[in-house]
């Protein structure tokens, strides 16, 4: 599923060089459930960009579904994140003068469907993550746990093969958090591989693997015990 090889991000910063990614290895398969977790500055930031097609590395290869994306141009690149890949982010990236409906159909506008037929996956969507009947409402009108499920509704109504978590619970109080916790793994155990940025070691339990990067390499790579 997710295959990166010797991959560095190296920024200039006058005459000093910042290794952002400094010799990544990652292979991540197909259903999986991980967790990247890592202080400020480890360079999981940046690492989450390359693994979700926005941007591209320095140097290395990065192979999503066998396809090198590491050197293809942003048209391309932008076509693969719509299909293949769905975000879901801390801040929940709603347009507040859009419907839950609306915002939830994006994905779907540019793939080119039909009306009818981004209106019956966007409701679909939308019934999988609890809101059905909220399809008309503002995200002004929500909580914050409820913008996060239509959020989740959007990452899921195109069936992307990956879903990118970026700290989803980081807005969210504990028990709001849990509950969206638990959705992540239902979509898992639904066949979708999920990748799980987080800071909070707590956080990062629920996935089955934890892969700790500090100053832009891997630090340690390992299973979840069972609980």
């Amino acid at each position: 599923m997710i295959k990166i090889e010797n991959m560095y991000k190296i920024y200039k910063m006058g005459d000093n060089e910042v290794r952002a990614l400094d010799g990544i290895n990652i292979h991540i398969l197909k259903n999986e459930f991980v967790a990247i977790v890592g202080p400020s500055g480890s360079g999981k930031s940046t690492l989450i960009n390359m693994i979700g097609c926005l941007d591209t590395p320095t140097s290395g290869k990065y192979y999503l579904d066998g396809i090198d994306v590491s050197r293809i141009n942003e048209n391309k690149l932008a076509d693969i994140r719509n299909r293949k890949i769905g975000f879901i982010f801390q801040s929940y990236n709603l347009l507040a003068k859009l419907t839950v409906l609306e915002n939830v159909e994006l994905p779907l506008i540019y793939m080119g469907l039909s009306k009818s037929k981004r209106h019956a996956l966007a409701k679909d969507a939308i019934s999988r993550v609890g809101l059905s009947g909220r399809e008309n409402h503002r995200p002004n009108q929500l909580s914050g746990g409820q913008q996060q499920r239509v959020a989740v509704a959007r990452a899921l109504v195109n069936n992307p093969s990956l879903i990118l978590a970026d700290e989803p619970t980081g807005a969210l109080d504990s028990k709001t958090g849990q509950e969206l916790l638990a959705m992540l793994k239902d979509i898992h155990s639904n066949g979708n591989t999920i990748v799980l940025i987080t800071h909070d070691k707590e956080i990062a339990q629920n996935a089955k693997r934890i892969i700790t990067i500090r100053d832009g390499k891997i630090h340690q790579d390992s299973e979840v015990k069972a609980q």
